[in-house]
C-alpha cells in the first residue's frame, strides 16, 4: 500500500471503532494520521495540526461533521483544507448539502478502506493541479 508519508490526514467519527479502523489502515498506507470524535474537536485539531485532508463524518452529537465543516471553510487559515465528507446518509440530497457546506468530497458508508487510500490521493492531486 502506498501512500505519501508526507500527507496528513484527521478521521472524524464518534464511533470508536470506524474511527479506529480507518486510521489503523491510514496509517499502515503511510498517512500521518489523527483523530476525532467529534466536530468540536475537529475544529480544533484542525486547526492546530493543519492536516491535509480530514474525513469527516457528517452525523454526530454537539458539533456535526455539517457545521464543523462550515467553521472550517468560512476560516480562511483552514479553508484549503479538503474534507470528505463520509456518511451513512445515501441520497443524493445529502451528497448535494455536503458540497454546500464545503465538503470536497461525498463518500457513503460503509466505505471500503482501500478505496478511501485511492480517494484521499485522488483529492489531493486534484488540488496540487489548481
Amino acid at each position: 500500500m502506498a501512500g505519501e508519508t508526507s500527507r496528513s490526514v484527521l478521521v472524524v467519527d464518534d464511533y470508536e471503532d470506524n474511527r479506529m479502523l480507518y486510521v489503523t489502515f491510514l496509517a499502515a498506507s503511510g498517512f500521518r494520521v489523527d483523530h476525532a470524535a467529534d466536530g468540536l474537536e475537529a475544529v480544533a485539531k484542525a486547526r492546530a495540526g493543519m492536516p491535509d485532508v480530514i474525513v469527516m463524518d457528517l452525523a454526530h452529537p454537539g458539533i456535526d461533521g455539517w457545521e464543523a465543516t462550515r467553521q472550517l471553510k468560512a476560516d480562511p487559515s483552514t479553508r484549503h483544507i479538503a474534507i470528505l465528507a463520509l456518511s451513512g446518509h445515501t441520497l443524493e440530497v445529502h451528497a448535494a448539502r455536503a458540497k454546500e457546506v464545503g465538503c470536497d468530497a461525498f463518500l457513503s458508508k460503509p466505505y471500503p478502506p482501500e478505496k478511501l487510500v485511492d480517494k484521499i490521493n485522488e483529492v489531493l492531486a486534484g488540488l496540487a493541479r489548481k
